[in-house]
Parts: structure tokens; C-alpha cells; sequence
């Protein structure tokens, strides 16, 4: 281990010292750690497995350098130093799940329609905030992947019940306690580990289907903004493949089992809606819709157009909104499979292989010029640059995961001084002072992306917490359930479970609905410091 000035060796004034320093070699470590595990998403055959396992594992690294290190001290003093490595578990999820979370809300918020409740313009690429907009009326869209994310979540906060069927009930020295925890701990550790790898599985075959589903969805608006293929014959192998069985003829409202559908339907023709919307009226006319069905190839009759509009202009004001739209344009697919003849089939067929073969084609010669190349090494052959950017990436990751492992130890020593000094637990301090070492990146790049202000970054950025909370949970929790097993240490930290379980609760129930306020943000924002108070609130009830 790296040779270090004892804390308690110095004055205030070093004390302070040893804890900026050793604080910004791991702000700088973490960097280094997602800086290098971007790069990796310039490595095509490393692409899919970097947000799946890497950026979440090497992410959870420096949390959990700091919790092993405060276990691993002396035996006699080790129970008193796990509080740090406690303090930084909860500082760390709670604070992920709060500051950033709400400040995602106030830098991605746009305009929230005060009769429905939903964005608006729902069609927009990028929804805009407007002047003058309160904390109630804007806000951002909490798509299913968020809410998919904060399930998982909460699905490995088990672990935490199971330690906590002991602590609750068993009394006496703290020997005593760790006794009856012991088999609790080793079926929690048992849990962590299996929810660990569950949560890499997970997110690695979801990030290999994204990244197809992203680069097919690319190749067929170009296809069909060329004009080399038409509606159907882009979209024809989609509505085959999740339509819901059993059809009805004609131009018939789509069931909501066919989700899936419009879902990709909305994002290959949201920017086509826009440019045919020409007065800007959020609908499409009658005789927009008819320019958009003869330049996308598909030349419906006018008595064909008049059953459309009556099936979809449900307000019967002569436009159709982009919902009714993407339902419109489902049936029109729909019904074009369902009324072939063997001979146009045939035809179809090929116009659709076509489709197909020209999509795979193209994902298969994708430029590497799409993704951004670092200037030093842009000037490089592909093979060259391919070479250039897995050794610059492996190298930030192990030297950040080395600065890490170096200065962690030193950070426990450093923060439980801090607590001696000022006379209060350990577990405050390096609940508020852990996480802003150890995760000012990963508040730094969700505020980057929410601030693009779109449904796809806005997920990107809550996902990423979420999903760094569960790594607290299994990867970090794990640590923690080893040390009490392995070295015999009890589980005393009831107040502290309540605190980090009520957080996560509470931001499940947020994500449950399908947009979150600005004002709601603030109110994410001000647990942080609520979460403090209720430990110290549970803590002189008697918990622990």
C-alpha cells in the first residue's frame, strides 16, 4: 500500500490538505475511468459490451475501494471505521439518486400541456422549454426505459431486507450480533453477487439490441427519404414481427398490443411528420396527408384518404395529430400485408428483401467517421486508430482504477479524522464528503446529457443514476456483506438502511408516472438533506 501521512499526525489546516488532495486524485481517477470507458465506444467489437459492463462496474470502483478499505483496519477499531464505508455506500446512492437526479429534471425540463399533462410538441426531435414557464407546467418525459431501470432497482435493494431480519431483533455486544448475522450475511452476499451479474447479463443483451435497433432504424429513414423503398416496403418486416395476431380488414383502429410498432414507427417518422406539416398546426391536413402518402409511395384513392380521416380524426376537425398519424400509418401497413394477392405478395416480397438486404448492407459498412475520432489520433489509418484508441482507453482505466485502489485507503483514514476532530459519527462525514469525490463525473455527464433536452438523452441520463444504484446495490453491498461474514463484523447501520431504502422508494414511485415536473425535481433535490436528518432523527430513537 502507498505510503501515507497519518492523519491524525497533522493540524487542521493539513488535515484539510490531505483531504483535497486525496479527494482530487480520485475526482481525477473517476475521470479517467469514464473517459477511457467512452473511448472503448469507438471499438466496435468492444461497443456493445462498454454500457452494459464496464461504465457500470468501473463506475461502482472508487464507492467500493473506499468500503473495503474501511473494513479491512485492525479488529478492534475495524467496526467503528466501517461506518465510513457505510457513510459512503449511503452518501453515494442517495446522493446520485437526488442532487443529479433533480437537477437532470431543471436542465432537460420543456413545456408540459396543462390539460393532458404530456410534452409538447409530442412529434418534436427536441421539445423546447418557453419563456416564462413555471415549475408545474414544465418538466421531462419518463420513458419506459427509466421506469424499466427503476424497477431493477428495486429489485436488488433485497439484500437489505435480508441483513436487516437480524438487526432488527438480535441484542447485545456487537460480537454477539455479528454471531447471529453471520448466515444472513453470507445469503445477502450469495444475492448481491447473483443480482450483480444478473445486472450485467441484463444490460448487456439490452444494449446489443439498442444498438442494432438504433443503426436499422437510421438505415430506414435513409431508405425512405431516398425514395428507393415505400412505407410499406420499409416497414413491412416490423408490423410482421410484433403484429399481434388475429386482423379485422380495412383501415381499423390498432390494438394496444402492438406498442412496439408505433413505438418505431414514432421515431422514423417523426421528422417526416414535421416537414409535412407545413402550416406548423401539430396535424397533418387532408391534403398534406395526401403529399405524404404519394411521396412515400403509397397512392391511396381519394375515397381510401376519406376512410383514413374518419377512422383517425377523432375530434373530426380535419387534422390529424401525430398519435393519430402513427395509428393511421400502422393500418395503412397492416392492411397492405393483409390484402395481397399471391402475385403482388411476390413483388412485395422482393421490394421488402430489398429493404432488408439494403438496411444490413449498409449497418455492415458503417464509417467509422460517424463516431468522434480524438484529434491526436484521427489523422491514422482505421486499423491504426482502432490500435490507438484500445491503448489509450486501457490505459486511462488502469491508471484511474490504480490512483483509486492507491488513494482510497488514505481517503477512509482521512475522513474518519475529519470525524474525530469535529466529534461526530464517521458516517456523516463521508456521507456528504465520499460522493463528491468518487462521483463528480457521473453528476457532471447526467446534467450533459439532460441539458440536451431530449427523450432519448433524458433517458440516457436518469438511467445511468438508476442504474448506479443498483451497482450500489449488488457490486458495493456485496463488499459489505462479505467483510461482516469473512471477518465476523456486525451489521449496527438500521437508520442507514431505512434512509438509503426510503430514497430509492420514493424515486421508483417518482418514475411511475409518465412525466416528471420541475418542481417535482426541487423536491427530489431536497431529500438529500432530508435523508441526513432522518438518520440523525431514527439514530436518537435508539436505531443502532
Amino acid at each position: 500500500m502507498l505510503p501515507s501521512i497519518e492523519p491524525a499526525d497533522v493540524g487542521a489546516t493539513g488535515l484539510l490538505w490531505l483531504f483535497l488532495s486525496y479527494g482530487y486524485l480520485l475526482f481525477k481517477a473517476s475521470g479517467l475511468i469514464s473517459e477511457g470507458s467512452e473511448l472503448l465506444l469507438l471499438v466496435p467489437s468492444l461497443a456493445g459490451l462498454v454500457g452494459g459492463v464496464v461504465l457500470p462496474l468501473l463506475g461502482a470502483v472508487p464507492d467500493g475501494a473506499i468500503m473495503l478499505f474501511s473494513g479491512l483496519g485492525d479488529i478492534s477499531t475495524v467496526q467503528e471505521s466501517l461506518s465510513v464505508g457505510v457513510g459512503a455506500l449511503a452518501g453515494s446512492t442517495i446522493m446520485l439518486l437526488t442532487v443529479p437526479f433533480g437537477l437532470s429534471v431543471l436542465a432537460g425540463r420543456v413545456d408540459i400541456d396543462e390539460k393532458d399533462g404530456k410534452l409538447q410538441p409530442k412529434y418534436a426531435s427536441k421539445p423546447k422549454l418557453s419563456e416564462g414557464r413555471s415549475m408545474s407546467t414544465s418538466g421531462v418525459a419518463i420513458t419506459d426505459e427509466i421506469k424499466h431501470a427503476a424497477g431493477i432497482m428495486m429489485l436488488t435493494t433485497i439484500p437489505y431486507y435480508l441483513i436487516q431480519i437480524p438487526a432488527f431483533f438480535i441484542k447485545g455486544t456487537s460480537a454477539e450480533i455479528a454471531s447471529g448475522e453471520s448466515i444472513y450475511a453470507l445469503i445477502a452476499f450469495a444475492i448481491c453477487i447473483f443480482g450483480f451479474v444478473s445486472y450485467l447479463k441484463i444490460h448487456v443483451e439490452a444494449s446489443k439490441e439498442d444498438e442494432e435497433k438504433f443503426h436499422r432504424m437510421e438505415k430506414i429513414k435513409d431508405l425512405l427519404t431516398s425514395g428507393k423503398v415505400s412505407l410499406c416496403g420499409a416497414m413491412v418486416d416490423v408490423v410482421e414481427t410484433y403484429q399481434s395476431e388475429g386482423s379485422t380488414g380495412g383501415y381499423e383502429a390498432i390494438p394496444d398490443d402492438n406498442s412496439k410498432v408505433n413505438e418505431y414507427l414514432r421515431s422514423v417518422l417523426a421528422i417526416p411528420f414535421q416537414k409535412y406539416d407545413k402550416d406548423q398546426s401539430k396535424g397533418l391536413q387532408k391534403a398534406e396527408m395526401g403529399i405524404f402518402l404519394r411521396d412515400f409511395k403509397e397512392n391511396l384513392s381519394n375515397d381510401d384518404l376519406d376512410d383514413l380521416f374518419t377512422k383517425y380524426d377523432k375530434d373530426d376537425n380535419g387534422i390529424i395529430t401525430f398519435d393519430e398519424f402513427i395509428d393511421a400509418c400502422h393500418s395503412i401497413i397492416k392492411t397492405a400485408c393483409e390484402n395481397r394477392t399471391s402475385s403482388v405478395s411476390t413483388m412485395d416480397q422482393v421490394e421488402k428483401n430489398f429493404a432488408i438486404s439494403a438496411v444490413e448492407k449498409a449497418s455492415e459498412n458503417e464509417e467509422e467517421e460517424e463516431e468522434e475520432i480524438p484529434d491526436d489520433i484521427a489523422h491514422l489509418s482505421p486499423q491504426e486508430q482502432q490500435t490507438a484508441i484500445k491503448k489509450k482507453a486501457f490505459t486511462m482505466l488502469s491508471v484511474g482504477t490504480l490512483l483509486v485502489l492507491l488513494f482510497s485507503d488514505p481517503m477512509v483514514d482521512v475522513m474518519q479524522e475529519i470525524a474525530v476532530r469535529i466529534n461526530i459519527s464517521p458516517f456523516y462525514v463521508s456521507f456528504v464528503l465520499a460522493p463528491l469525490a468518487a462521483n463528480a463525473s457521473e453528476v457532471l455527464a447526467s446534467q450533459f446529457y439532460a441539458a440536451k433536452k431530449t427523450t432519448k438523452t433524458i433517458s440516457v441520463s436518469f438511467s445511468a443514476l438508476l442504474g448506479a444504484a443498483a451497482m450500489n446495490n449488488t457490486f458495493c453491498l456485496s463488499i459489505f456483506m462479505g467483510l461482516i461474514y469473512f471477518r465476523g463484523l456486525a451489521w449496527e447501520f438500521t437508520a442507514e438502511t431505512i434512509a438509503i431504502l426510503s430514497c430509492q422508494i420514493f424515486i421508483y414511485f417518482m418514475t411511475k408516472q409518465d412525466t416528471l415536473s420541475a418542481g417535482r425535481g426541487l423536491l427530489i433535490i431536497s431529500f438529500f438533506p432530508f435523508s441526513i436528518a432522518l438518520v440523525a432523527f431514527l439514530e436518537s430513537l435508539g436505531f443502532d
